[in-house]
Parts: C-alpha cells; sequence; structure tokens
C-alpha cells in the first residue's frame, strides 16, 4: 500500500484545489485581475481565447512532487498518525509555501487576496495530503 500513498495524497489535494477554485473563481479572476471573454472566462496573455490543458498537468505533477516530499518528510520525522500528518501539512502549508508565495505576490504587485484564495489551497490542500499520506 506504501506506493499508493503519494499518489493517492496528490489526487486528494488536487481534488481539494479543483472545488475551492471553482467556488472561488470569481473572486480569483478578480484578485489576479485577469481579463475575460464575453463569457466570463479568462483570456489568455496574448488576447486569444480558447483554454489549454497544461495548467492541470502542471499542477498534478506539483501535487506529485510536493506530496512525494512530505512523505519523505513525515517518514524521517517519525510521523506515522493520520493526525500528525494533518498537522506537519499544515504547517508546510502555512509556513513554507503559502509564506513563499506572498513574498513572490507581494514583489509582483499582486493583490493580497490573491495571496488568501491562493494560501488557503496550499493550507488545507497539504493538511489533506499529510492526513491521505498515513492512511494507509
Amino acid at each position: 500500500m506504501e506506493a499508493l500513498n503519494v499518489p493517492a495524497a496528490a489526487l486528494a489535494a488536487f481534488a481539494f484545489g479543483a472545488v475551492w477554485y471553482m467556488s472561488m473563481s470569481k473572486p480569483w479572476i478578480a484578485a489576479a485581475e485577469l481579463q475575460c471573454d464575453d463569457k466570463g472566462r479568462p483570456m489568455r496573455a496574448d488576447s486569444q481565447g480558447g483554454s489549454s490543458p497544461m495548467p492541470f498537468v502542471i499542477g498534478l505533477v506539483a501535487m506529485v512532487l510536493v506530496a512525494g516530499m512530505m512523505r519523505h518528510l513525515l517518514a524521517t520525522s517519525g510521523v506515522t498518525s493520520i493526525g500528525g500528518g494533518a498537522v506537519a501539512g499544515l504547517g508546510i502549508g502555512a509556513f513554507f509555501i503559502t509564506p513563499w508565495v506572498a513574498m513572490n505576490y507581494g514583489f509582483a504587485m499582486r493583490k493580497p487576496a490573491l495571496t488568501v484564495i491562493d494560501g488557503v489551497n496550499s493550507i488545507v490542500g497539504c493538511t489533506i495530503m499529510g492526513a491521505v499520506l498515513n492512511a494507509f
């Protein structure tokens, strides 16, 4: 079952992110200051319409990488319970990922709301990941 931990944790966090961003799509688009077409869909930077699966592919690969590293950190730290994994994941999301995103967005002069929306995804996603990694 150990081989399933990382992909399961990655998929669980990815699924949370899908639900989170579907529910927060309008505030996120506003905070990101994206241009939208007449149907309210964000447009590419080159002002052409259409969509690409690449953000989803990149997102899924990123989730696998984070879950793999979290698995390593949990194992080497001796964290073996679901609750311990969740707390460790919460800490990783709240104190590693979100501050780094906040710093990048600060230098990019992005709206604070974007940091909050993306930060919640990082914190909750890593919490879920940590719990799932120790669920098997």
